[in-house]
């Protein structure tokens, strides 16, 4: 097969398993990566699990030169873009850290395709781009709301960039749009690894079940759902790292319909946080420390997939449950005490 894939972000969560399955499909794969919510380590670990070895390059995209100097020397056959700062919390708090890089990086990397002439680009989306959607389960022809947080806003803001680039330039685009990955590789040697307190649910259920967490903080129980704890769908971090190799192959092979697609990404099935946590007790025999606190700022009541378009047009379907995604997540924290 012999094509170059860039994957910025590749160091990251998503951004790793990706990689690790792109090169298992006889990719080559070149990484960009800031390391801002990243460690170096993951490049060894991709590694260690393809036998294979890995393209890295320590880069900014804010660096409009870095970026250009980069491409200069390559010959990329396709892009998929995972480098984003992506807690909903945070961007609340810092909504002009989100903006200049989420949307800046985003501009560089384009630029760069465009000189390029790289046909091929696939941008990490998000189900928040929906904000509190007026049916569930979502389907990709949900009107968007204003989006409930800066990142979110980000997200909505990178797929209408991509929309105009992909129609100007001629490119092949699919975006997609996840909605919460959870878990890690069944090796246990990459998964979830956030710097500093976690701003995700599972993440911070791993921690306090490693003791390195004094409790859970379940943000609301006045929600409007069966427990009155928010919903999610929460899906399987290699089960969307495959989706995007089949997202990637498509455009490859000129089966997308469209110059700019999009797809959901879920399990089609929301679980509330109470839930989650019974599973992941259930999953690995532990017992969760956790108390009920205030809403955060950002948060909606729920969310989850219609995936009827991912599964028809990608030929994708997620395969692993709630449970042993949760397992794998506790397996991999195990090894970072």
């Amino acid at each position: 097969m012999n094509k170059k894939i860039l994957v910025t972000g590749g160091l990251g969560y998503i951004g790793s398993h990706t990689v690790v399955e792109l090169q298992n499909n006889g990719f080559e794969v070149v990484v960009i990566d800031d390391l801002s919510n990243s460690e170096e380590f993951v490049h060894e670990k991709i590694e260690q699990i393809t036998n294979k070895k890995l393209e890295y390059h320590l880069i900014d995209l804010k660096d409009q030169e870095a970026v250009d100097e980069f491409f200069s020397h390559q010959d990329i056959a396709g892009v998929i873009h995972f480098a984003a700062h992506k807690a909903v919390g945070e961007s609340v708090e810092k909504p002009l850290m989100y903006y200049r890089n989420n949307i800046v990086g985003l501009l560089n990397l384009l630029e760069a395709a465009r000189d390029q002439n790289i046909e091929n680009f696939i941008f990490s989306s998000s189900c928040t781009v929906y904000g509190q959607a007026d049916e569930l389960p979502i389907d990709e022809n949900a009107p968007l709301k204003k989006a409930e947080s800066p990142y979110g806003k980000t997200k909505q803001m990178g797929e209408e960039i991509l929309e105009d680039f992909s129609e100007t330039y001629k490119k092949n685009v699919i975006a997609l749009r996840y909605f919460n990955p959870i878990g890690a590789h069944p090796t246990a040697l990459i998964g979830e690894l956030p710097k500093g307190i976690p701003n995700n649910l599972i993440p911070f259920v791993t921690q306090t079940a490693a003791g390195i967490r004094e409790q859970l903080s379940v943000f609301g129980d006045d929600y409007p759902t069966r427990d009155g704890t928010a919903i999610r769908d929460y899906i399987y971090v290699m089960d969307l790292a495959k989706a995007h190799v089949m997202a990637l192959q498509r455009l490859l092979d000129g089966k997308n319909k469209k110059n700019y697609e999009i797809f959901n990404l879920g399990t089609g099935t929301g679980s509330t946080v109470l839930e989650v946590i019974q599973a992941f007790e259930k999953a690995n025999k532990v017992k969760l420390k956790y108390k009920i606190t205030e809403r955060r700022a950002g948060d909606i009541t729920a969310a989850y997939a219609d995936k009827t378009k991912a599964e028809k047009e990608l030929g994708w379907k997620p395969e692993t449950n709630l449970e042993e995604s949760l397992r794998t997540a506790w397996e991999w924290q195990k090894t970072l005490k």
